[in-house]
């Protein structure tokens, strides 16, 4: 365990000193810059605009930012022959995979943490300059689309360590990553279109089968996606969240598993 926690204190600290991250956090400040014009552009719900552009602009950095650092995380390591040092000692391949992706999570953690709070700062201000009695915005319920905004991202993290695991391309996982978050992104508005039997539209019961394994097997991104609940005020079921939280644990504890596994077994460069 111990071995597993140095790891991820060294990614986390390599991670916080990648140039990537503060690039990305300069787009941030200059994209939240642009919410607060924009929601001057509106004459009513501007706190409701403001909320929903900040959470947008949370979830596109944070996801750029798990891209560019965790697709290179193991590869890396293997290009520059430093994995070698590491499982020399008494580390496994296991704990090294392990490692690494909870350096990926705190790092992630705290970057949403970070995204949170300066992104409350325009939707603080919006409500202060617009002042509405029928105003319905909750700040508990932005922070919870906040905190799963950083389990969506921490949850494409252990897919990134999955496809690590698996090619030593930081390339070829950046593309399947890329690909799997389409999926996930989208394949529940899919699967409501084949349920909803559109009158005129039929569906071959192949592709119906192939719609329901993409649905079961990718990741259901979508369900951590509450922008419409923060921004509007509406109360998250508690029996939702639960749910959700326990997808998340589950889904990623399958990729790290199958990470885990396939790396033991594979030959290095």
């Amino acid at each position: 365990m111990n071995a597993i926690w140095g790891l991820a204190y060294i990614t986390f600290k390599e991670g916080i000193k990648n140039r990537a991250i503060f690039g990305i956090f300069i787009m941030v400040v200059l994209m939240l810059a642009a919410v607060v014009t924009l929601t001057n552009l509106f004459m009513r719900d501007i706190v409701k605009v403001a909320a929903d552009l900040s959470l947008a602009t949370i979830s596109f950095s944070g996801l750029l930012m798990t891209l560019f650092i965790g697709t290179n995380l193991l590869a890396k390591d293997i290009d520059k022959r430093t994995i070698y040092m590491v499982i020399s000692r008494p580390v496994s391949r296991a704990q090294y995979l392990i490692g690494k992706f909870f350096g990926l999570f705190l790092l992630v953690s705290a970057a949403v943490l970070f995204l949170g709070f300066v992104s409350s700062l325009p939707v603080y201000f919006a409500g202060l300059g617009y002042q509405n009695p029928q105003s319905i915005f909750k700040w508990h319920v932005y922070f919870t689309a906040i905190l799963f905004i950083a389990m969506k991202l921490t949850l494409i993290a252990s897919i990134i360590i999955f496809f690590s695991s698996i090619t030593s391309t930081s390339f070829i996982t950046l593309v399947l990553t890329i690909a799997t978050y389409l999926i996930g992104s989208t394949n529940e508005v899919v699967k409501g279109i084949l349920e909803a039997k559109i009158e005129g539209v039929t569906i071959s019961p192949l592709m119906g089968g192939i719609i329901k394994f993409v649905y079961y097997v990718f990741p259901n991104l979508s369900a951590f996606d509450l922008k419409i609940q923060a921004a509007h005020g509406i109360a998250i079921p508690i029996e939702y969240l639960l749910w959700v939280s326990a997808y998340w644990l589950l889904y990623m504890g399958v990729m790290i598993s199958a990470g885990a596994l396939i790396i033991r077994r594979r030959e290095f460069p």
